[in-house]
C-alpha cells in the first residue's frame, strides 16, 4: 500500500473543489468512509449542505459517474520480485469528497521512490495488461524526460480529475480504463488505458459503442484519437509535442512497455 503522508495543505490550488483536506476518519485511516466533524453543524439537521457551502460540516456526498480503484506498485527490493506481488490495492471511491480525502492523505508523485507507480482504474479493472477489460486494448502515454521542472503533482492531478470526471470521453465511447503514472530515473510517464486498439473486440462492452461494438475500424481510430487529444490537453503539451498510442498486446510481444506506436497527435 502507499505510504501515508500528512495532509497536503494547498496541493490542489487548481482544483475545482475548494479543500485543502478532508477528514478521512478520526485516525486518518484510509477507509474510505469521510467523516463530518463532531462539533454542532451551523444549519439546520434537514438542510442539505454540501461541501461547496461548507468544507467541514455537510452532509451531502458528489457521486462520480463511476466507482475508481487506486492501485500501487512498489519499488521492487531484487531481481527476482514477481510484479503482481509488487501491486496493491490500495482503496476504492465513489464520491468527490472521497476522492480528496484519500488524494490529500497519500505520498505526492514528486516524493515517490524509483520504480513507483500509482494507477486509478475503474472499480473491477486490474492495471494489468492481462486483464479480460485491457487484453483487447492499449494505451496514451508521454514520458516527461525534464524531471527536475516538470510540475508532476499537478499534471498528474490534473489527469485524475480529467478521468473521474468522464471529460477524456464522451458517453458511451466505453474506452477510458484508468490511468497510471510512472516514477523512473530519467523520466516520468503518464498513461491512459483504453479498452480496444480501435476496433471491436470479442463480447463487445457496456453501452452502445463501449469495446467497440458497433463501430467501424474507421469510426473507431476517430474515438481512440479524440481521447487522445483529450488526454494531451489535460497534461498540457503544446503542439510540438507528440502522444503515443499503442497496443498492449504489440507491448506483450515485444516484451516491452514500449510497443511501437500505433498512433501518435
Amino acid at each position: 500500500m502507499a505510504d501515508v503522508a500528512p495532509a497536503q495543505t494547498g496541493a490542489n490550488p487548481q482544483s475545482p473543489v475548494p479543500l485543502d483536506s478532508i477528514p478521512i476518519s478520526p485516525e486518518g485511516a484510509l477507509n474510505g468512509t469521510v467523516a463530518v466533524k463532531s462539533e454542532k453543524p451551523a444549519h439546520s439537521e434537514t438542510d442539505l449542505v454540501t461541501v461547496f457551502h461548507n468544507p467541514d460540516n455537510f452532509n451531502v456526498k458528489h457521486p462520480l459517474m463511476n466507482h475508481w480503484t487506486l492501485w500501487f506498485t512498489k519499488p521492487p527490493s531484487g531481481k527476482g520480485d514477481n510484479w503482481n506481488d509488487l501491486l496493491k490495492e490500495v482503496i476504492t471511491f465513489e464520491t468527490v469528497e472521497e476522492f480528496w480525502g484519500i488524494y490529500n492523505n497519500i505520498t505526492l508523485t514528486s516524493e515517490l521512490a524509483l520504480k513507483s507507480d500509482y494507477h486509478l482504474f475503474k472499480k473491477g479493472v486490474r492495471p494489468e495488461w492481462e486483464d479480460p477489460q485491457n487484453k483487447h486494448g492499449g494505451k496514451w502515454s508521454y514520458s516527461f524526460k525534464e524531471k527536475k521542472s516538470i510540475p508532476i503533482d499537478s499534471l498528474w492531478l490534473h489527469v485524475m480529475l480529467a478521468a473521474i470526471g468522464e471529460t477524456l470521453e464522451d458517453d458511451g465511447d466505453g474506452e477510458v480504463m484508468g490511468v497510471v503514472v510512472n516514477v523512473r530515473k530519467a523520466f516520468f510517464r503518464i498513461g491512459l488505458w483504453t479498452r480496444t486498439v480501435g476496433k471491436s473486440v470479442p463480447g463487445g462492452g457496456d453501452g452502445n459503442n463501449a469495446g467497440g461494438k458497433g463501430r467501424t475500424t474507421e469510426q473507431g481510430k476517430d474515438v481512440l484519437m479524440k481521447i487522445g487529444k483529450r488526454f494531451k490537453e489535460a497534461i498540457g503539451l503544446g503542439d510540438t509535442e507528440q502522444v503515443e498510442f499503442s497496443g498492449h498486446m504489440d507491448a506483450a510481444h515485444a516484451g516491452s512497455t514500449r510497443a511501437k506506436a500505433k498512433f501518435t497527435i
